[in-house]
């Protein structure tokens, strides 16, 4: 028997959505068993959001900075041959659960030794969030063998203002009735049981054997220098706003209220006035720095 442990945490929903698909294929295997970890904040995050409480948790996720978390688990699967870590993205860094998670005893308990894939289902920006998962998981002493990123198909402006839509209101509903479904599409995450069957059909015997480069010729992970670039230019000014705003206190003290509205506002600006210009300075610098961006490309692309 093969076993596969699943530790996750999705706000929406999404993510489930995104996991039952890609461990359909192994499910109607009798060969497999599946266990199933969800973490749980002991202070959930409200969904819909506020505004102010999206803002709110920016220092603490950019900082990954830990909160108490518990897990909900089904049994207690404790030697998996596999652990698949599926997470989203927040401002450009692992959500504050998963996070949490990584820097806790029971994630040093369990990764060590042991093979671990990450799916990631976000709006498009992941690549330094998971340089910071890769980071820990090696610290835990695990074992990266893959990565699978699912993002949406909007364009990154338009994505921005039907996302948080979405997050704001609950509803997961075309922006005036104009724009698609807010989220992963629901074909691509239809299709994602492929990467389930990949996963079948890597375990040789009782050994598995999964290849990043295998996985991306399915689709796993598609780099976009232009938003590569832009993640880049874009942490270390939110590095910069986090300290600013952790210096007035931890998320939901009131004596830090001021410096999270102005970091609302600045992302406003930065979404409507910078985000284009960032564009246009990605494609400058692409023009000028081709043989450096494709090897980070190349770099990012082995998961």
């Amino acid at each position: 028997m093969k076993q596969i442990l699943v530790i996750y945490y999705s706000q929406t929903g999404q993510l489930n959505s995104i996991l039952n698909s890609v461990l359909a294929p192994l499910k109607q295997d009798p060969e497999f068993s599946i266990e199933y970890r969800e973490i749980v904040p002991r202070v959930p995050y409200p969904f819909p959001w506020s505004a102010y409480q999206f803002c709110d948790v920016f220092p603490e996720a950019v900082a990954g900075i830990p909160e108490e978390m518990d897990t909900v688990n089904q049994d207690r699967m404790e030697d998996p041959d596999l652990i698949i870590l599926a997470y989203t993205v927040w401002y450009l860094s692992p959500s504050i659960p998963i996070s949490s998670f990584l820097q806790s005893d029971e994630a040093a308990r369990l990764l060590q030794n042991r093979k671990v894939l990450t799916l990631i289902g976000c709006r498009n920006m992941w690549l330094l969030a998971q340089e910071r998962v890769k980071k820990q998981i090696s610290t835990l002493g695990g074992q990266l063998v893959g990565n699978i990123a699912l993002t949406e198909r909007t364009g990154n402006l338009l994505g921005i203002l039907n996302i948080a839509t979405w997050m704001l209101s609950g509803e997961k509903k075309p922006l005036l009735g104009l724009l698609p479904t807010p989220g992963i599409a629901e074909e691509d995450i239809s299709q994602a049981r492929r990467f389930g069957e990949l996963i079948r059909r890597a375990w040789t015997r009782d050994r598995l054997r999964l290849d990043q480069a295998e996985l991306n010729t399915h689709g796993a992970v598609r780099i976009d220098p232009a938003l590569m670039l832009m993640e880049k230019r874009i942490w270390p000014v939110f590095q910069k706003w986090s300290a600013f705003i952790r210096k007035k206190g931890s998320r939901g003290d009131g004596a830090r209220e001021k410096r999270v509205y102005a970091f609302m506002i600045y992302l406003l600006l930065a979404v409507v006035i910078l985000a284009p210009f960032s564009r246009l300075a990605s494609l400058l610098q692409r023009l000028v720095q081709n043989k450096k961006i494709q090897e980070e490309m190349r770099y990012y692309s082995l998961g």
